[in-house]
């Protein structure tokens, strides 16, 4: 009887671990959750805040270098916004050239404030056309003969 006794002790210690570690989670889970509308709730404060003291309802002073940093992060992504669109266009030049000036595909299918353009200036809405089977293919044909039975 000891030994189904010390089985019993065992399957008994294993399930609160196992409920121990479950509980664990599910407060670290809740914990992260906390945290990230505590976040969303800062964020938002913030944006609140910039807006109020743009609008001169709340005084700059105690939080100038904190504006002054949020206003400098803006100017940068200006800049690179600027920089996108510099290089966008010296692409669209070269294309053109290419092209013996026709207007680009991704241009007719897109107008150039599109901001997925801006993400992606080297994705274009068509796929690119497929020139065959391809070498594999051919390579099947060969092995097989090329009468294989069609489904």
């Amino acid at each position: 009887m000891s030994v189904l006794d010390n089985i019993a002790k065992q399957a008994n210690r294993l399930a609160t671990d196992v409920q121990m570690s479950l509980k664990r989670a599910r407060v670290e889970g809740e914990r992260r959750l906390l945290q990230r509308q505590h976040r969303a709730a800062l964020e938002e404060l913030g944006e609140r805040a910039y807006e109020q003291v743009r609008a001169g309802v709340l005084p700059e002073e105690p939080i100038a270098a904190e504006i002054a940093a949020v206003e400098g992060k803006l100017m940068e992504i200006e800049a690179k916004v600027a920089e996108i669109d510099e290089l966008r266009g010296e692409d669209e030049e070269e294309g053109a050239a290419d092209e013996a000036g026709e207007p680009a595909a991704e241009e007719a299918a897109a107008p150039p404030d599109d901001p997925s353009r801006t993400a992606f200036p080297m994705v274009g809405d068509t796929p690119p056309a497929s020139p065959g089977p391809g070498a594999g293919w051919e390579a099947a044909e060969r092995f097989f003969g090329g009468d294989a039975p069609k489904d």
